[in-house]
């Protein structure tokens, strides 16, 4: 029986949840929360069965506040801890999610320990780096979820700006999940055709500022941090992982020397299959390209020293 267990039974819990039950990407998909929030976890859980008979899917949804209800999971989606609020850096939310993905990868590495981990908590590049610390697992067993949200972004406001269909629009963006992201301009396609010839230059970098801002943007109208897309983006990931798709993503992935870099998490082009991932590819950046992603870099690195600090 494939299960996935989800850390966390919030917005993005919740749509996780439904996403997985509907594409029926796995038998028994686990909303976990904290005690404090038991009743909640299971009446969304139930909420989602009873969905089940409406919309025909036979996935099993439980809720629960035990670690060991999580035991075997296949997979494991992390969204654990606050999300941000309006006028909040995602550095401004490091000391208070910093303990619970620390409680988090303690007890899965105790309950879960062949899973493949997805982590979407805040801030990511932190979150996500503490989470191996303090694991210790194999780099190819642990991501981050950001780029491909951050491209799915991208892909949508270029798709606006040319009038074109968004399944067309082929777009990446690297670098840390921050203002700092790396939106690359020059693999951006529209159906093969380079995305430059569709979009003026002022309207290219105005998109390229909007998606680095793109989450900031939602927090601000909503008061709090986007969530279907999220949960659709780590979706994507389970089931490139689940169903062994090699899918080439965007994600969050300990360097070891590629691009230049080691030590810390970030957002770089990855093959996400049945071996977690599998590889990072380097691809070809412009001189420009090369100087966003070492700021880039560093905006990571002062995250990570202050994880290291703490």
């Amino acid at each position: 029986m494939t299960k996935i267990a989800l850390i966390g039974a919030g917005n993005i819990g919740g749509e996780l949840a439904a996403a997985i039950a509907r594409r029926e990407l796995a038998e028994h998909v686990v909303l976990f929360d904290i005690p404090q929030k038991e009743s909640f976890a299971k009446g969304k859980a139930l909420d989602l069965e009873q969905n089940g008979a409406i919309e025909g899917y036979d996935t099993k949804v439980t809720g629960t506040s035990k670690w060991e209800d999580c035991a075997g999971s296949d997979v494991l989606i992390v969204t654990a801890g606050i999300p941000r609020k309006p006028g909040q850096d995602r550095k401004d939310i490091i000391g208070t999610n910093l303990p619970i993905i620390r409680n988090v990868a303690d007890n899965a590495k105790l309950h879960c320990p062949n899973a493949f981990v997805i982590v979407i908590s805040n801030p990511l590049d932190a979150m996500v780096y503490e989470f191996m610390k303090r694991t210790s697992w194999p780099r190819e067993k642990i991501v981050g979820m950001a780029g491909v949200l951050d491209s799915a972004r991208f892909q949508l406001f270029l798709a606006r700006e040319a009038n074109v269909s968004v399944k067309d629009v082929r777009a990446m963006v690297l670098g840390g999940h921050g203002d700092q992201m790396v939106p690359v301009a020059s693999a951006c396609t529209i159906n093969g055709v380079p995305a430059s010839q569709l979009v003026a230059d002022d309207k290219f970098n105005a998109i390229v500022d909007r998606t680095r801002k793109g989450g900031g943007e939602i927090v601000g109208l909503m008061g709090t941090s986007a969530y279907y897309a999220p949960a659709l983006s780590a979706v994507a990931m389970a089931e490139a992982y689940l169903h062994d798709q090699k899918r080439l993503l965007a994600s969050a992935a300990y360097l070891s020397g590629e691009y230049g870099y080691s030590g810390f998490f970030m957002g770089v082009p990855t093959i996400i299959g049945r071996g977690g991932v599998e590889k990072i590819l380097e691809i070809a950046l412009t001189d420009a390209e090369k100087k966003m992603l070492a700021d880039s870099a560093v905006a990571v690195k002062e995250i990570v020293d202050i994880v290291n600090a703490g």
